[in-house]
């Protein structure tokens, strides 16, 4: 089985306790892993010890977090029908590359990772892990909307969302939103004016919230294949639905 939830920022253990583990069963995290953090050996140490859940990961570029590219230890492999980045060491660990159009469980499924850090000046007056390559580059964009514009793909999945579906109530009180980067958002409104799509998944904004054909998603899993989530929760008491055994 293949499932799907939101930023883990290292977080795995709950929702790995849903799982049954298998190497036939996937994750996919909607960015924010976290996994290559602090660049030094306490990531090594937090990879070696999540690559032994006998399950595969499916990574999407967050905003926390260093771009597998930009490591000397990842290389570039063919992966349900694009390109995705793996480390040797860690098998079960893949990263996603940013534009890339793959076949998961049998929908065509377009990956766009990256989104502005709202917190990013604190974190470099208190040099705290910052990574400059947290959102996609012009030219990333460009070669995405040329390569997709009036095409039609079965699943997004991005961190952030379009400009348009941004949770504005998820917003921190105390930050002035004026000094936020906004850009990302705004490329991925063209995008979702340009890509006819069936569903959008995304992560980054640490709620749940459906809108439209997107959803938001946070600690949450969900099955990928049914969009069913596990456990199952009732939505207006935000708790989970006790099956009786008969």
């Amino acid at each position: 089985m293949i499932y799907i939830t939101g930023d883990t920022h290292r977080e795995f253990e709950t929702r790995l306790s849903y799982i049954e583990k298998t190497k036939d069963n996937m994750l996919i995290v909607l960015g924010d892993s976290s996994i290559n953090y602090f660049k030094d050996k306490r990531d090594k140490e937090f990879k070696k010890s999540l690559s032994t859940n006998n399950i595969t990961f499916f990574f999407i570029q967050g905003n926390h977090e260093e771009r597998p590219e930009n490591i000397k230890t990842y290389k570039e492999k063919e992966m349900f029908g694009g390109k995705v980045f793996i480390e040797d060491e860690y098998p079960n660990l893949i990263f996603a590359k940013n534009g890339e159009l793959y076949n998961i469980d049998g929908k065509s499924v377009l990956v766009i990772g990256g989104a502005y850090s709202v917190d990013k000046y604190y974190r470099i007056i208190n040099k705290k892990p910052w990574f400059k390559d947290e959102q996609l580059k012009e030219r990333e964009k460009i070669t995405i909307l040329n390569k997709y514009k009036n095409t039609h793909v079965d699943v997004i999945l991005s961190h952030t969302c379009p400009q348009k579906y941004v949770p504005t109530e998820a917003f921190l009180l105390d930050l002035d939103q004026s000094t936020v980067d906004t850009s990302m958002e705004e490329f991925l409104d063209i995008i979702e004016e340009s890509v006819d799509y069936d569903k959008w998944y995304c992560g980054h904004y640490h709620i749940h919230k459906n809108i439209d054909k997107l959803e938001i998603m946070y600690w949450k899993i969900k099955d990928f294949s049914t969009d069913t989530f596990l456990p199952r929760w009732d939505e207006n008491t935000n708790k989970k639905v006790k099956i009786l055994k008969k």
